[in-house]
């Protein structure tokens, strides 16, 4: 198993679970579970803040590619290669590079990534805490804190507030 190697196949776009499945079917076909040992579509965790609600969802890493994990030979290389929706290897030419341990590992690391549905100037409502019911503008937005900064209006005057990104809707 010392031979096996991460290499990368291009796909067609929106083809990356198509290509995994059919060479899953085609490694039980031939009998090529010890020369083709895994066929992955990375995938990541990303949450998406819409009306004030967390949704999380998967979404494709590196979408229009697969990693493979195979010993490659002339026989593995024809079988991903002539596999429905394959465009190729990743490499110069025709000849397949592999992945280095140290790019693996890089693949490792999952961070969940947030995707709000306002910015700066949009004007939101408040449903929680203790700014509830206020209405105020976007100032800022800080991704790390996952807060906001807007303005309210405090004793007559423009005050800017801290708010999470769970306690806020779009108006």
């Amino acid at each position: 198993m010392s031979e096996a190697k991460w290499y990368v196949v291009h796909t067609y776009s929106g083809y990356e679970n198509k290509v995994k499945a059919n060479i899953d079917k085609t490694i039980e076909n031939r009998h090529l579970e010890d020369q083709i040992l895994e066929v992955q579509v990375p995938m990541q965790e990303v949450i998406e803040m819409k009306n004030g609600v967390q949704k999380a969802s998967q979404k494709k890493m590196f979408p229009g590619y697969v990693l493979i994990h195979m010993i490659m030979n002339d026989d593995t290389w024809y079988v991903v290669r002539n596999t429905r929706g394959v465009t190729g290897f990743v490499g110069p030419g025709s000849k397949p590079v592999p992945l280095t341990d140290a790019e693996m590992a890089s693949l490792g690391i999952r961070r969940e990534n947030i995707v709000v549905d306002y910015e700066v100037g949009d004007t939101i409502k408040v449903v929680a805490g203790a700014w509830a019911d206020t209405i105020g503008v976007v100032q800022s937005i800080n991704m790390q804190k996952q807060s906001l900064t807007i303005n309210v209006e405090l004793f007559g005057r423009e005050t800017p507030v801290e708010i999470s990104f769970a306690e806020v809707v779009k108006m």
